[in-house]
């Protein structure tokens, strides 16, 4: 997986600590409160209930909507499970899955827990057949199994923000009719948390384009690039050079960190015009000179504003910050 997974850091997380206290808990808030009770029994090494069963992991098969990107899970991203089951010599935390009918090649249906399906499938693939799939069974609808993943897996650092982003988008649809401000109510979450979230998911297919790994794409990174990403001239200034750098990847396979790939794509949205004086001039999304600079020999830079260009203070902003970035 994505290794410094922060788009979920502190500064972006302030959503999540936002829950309101409920009079009954919700579908999934009780879901995870019954496993937990699982759980407290198998540690006590007691037999678990008749809803957590140890299964083949053959008969499971990942929900449609879950939020893995099963791609992505080899040997060295589950290297952390595979020993723990090694060292256990068993799984201890269990998957949550619902009933499959009428599929006569699967009996199950994994709404969180698809890391360690793969994990035990890979272990029994690798000289340890005797490993089996510890699951809990709950009887849920589509919508209370986005919940219930929610839950399991929003505070997981090994899930990347484009991971929870296309499955965050995908429920927005198919739940919640799109509504954002009904969907941060049913999770408990802030309106400008999802939003930024969801933003990952919409930065458009050409700049995504240019990131050797879409994991790599961060809220933060998203926040950077897509201001810029959806006015018409920013927007042909970084697709130009998203193609230079999907060509450079495949002509000499040069790979960029995504950090690195959008600084690149927002220096291409500052687009000097050089003067016989040395000065350059960048313009606005008006066509007018919105900002004059020149850099010194010992690379001190040089700024003016003209008072009447026309251009919004955030757009002068952003190339200021183009420049500075560009060094």
């Amino acid at each position: 997986m994505v290794k410094g997974n922060r788009g979920f850091g502190s500064s972006l997380t302030e959503g999540l600590d936002d829950v309101e206290e409920l009079d009954a808990p919700a579908p999934a808030e009780s879901i995870m409160a019954s496993r937990s009770q699982s759980l407290a029994r198998i540690a006590a090494g007691k037999v678990v209930t008749d809803r957590t069963e140890w299964v083949d992991p053959a008969r499971c098969r990942p929900w449609r909507l879950h939020n893995r990107d099963i791609d992505h899970l080899t040997e060295e991203s589950c290297r952390d499970l595979i020993d723990a089951f090694l060292s256990a010599k068993k799984q201890r935390i269990p998957a949550i899955v619902r009933r499959i009918k009428g599929d006569p090649d699967y009996d199950f249906e994994i709404i969180a827990g698809v890391r360690r399906w793969w994990t035990v499938q890979w272990l029994r693939q690798h000289h340890h057949p005797e490993y089996e799939y510890l699951v809990t069974i709950q009887n849920v609808s589509d919508e209370e199994a986005f919940r219930v993943s929610d839950v399991e897996n929003r505070s997981r650092k090994d899930i990347s923000d484009w991971e929870r982003a296309k499955e965050y988008s995908r429920a927005l649809a198919e739940f919640y009719n799109s509504n954002q401000s009904e969907m941060a109510e049913h999770l408990n979450i802030s309106r400008s948390w999802l939003s930024r979230l969801l933003d990952v998911a919409r930065l458009p297919p050409e700049i995504v384009a240019a990131f050797p790994d879409n994991h790599g794409i961060t809220v933060r990174i998203a926040r950077d690039v897509k201001p810029l990403a959806i006015e018409n001239r920013t927007f042909e200034l970084m697709s130009a050079e998203s193609r230079k750098i999907v060509a450079e990847r495949e002509d000499i396979g040069t790979i960029l960190t995504a950090q690195d790939v959008a600084k690149r794509l927002i220096r291409a949205t500052v687009v000097p015009t050089k003067t016989a004086s040395e000065e350059f001039e960048v313009k606005g999304a008006s066509g007018k000179v919105m900002l004059r600079y020149s850099r010194s020999a010992r690379g001190g830079l040089t700024l003016k504003v003209p008072p009447k260009s026309g251009a919004p203070v955030e757009e002068v902003l952003k190339t200021i910050e183009g420049l500075l970035v560009k060094g």
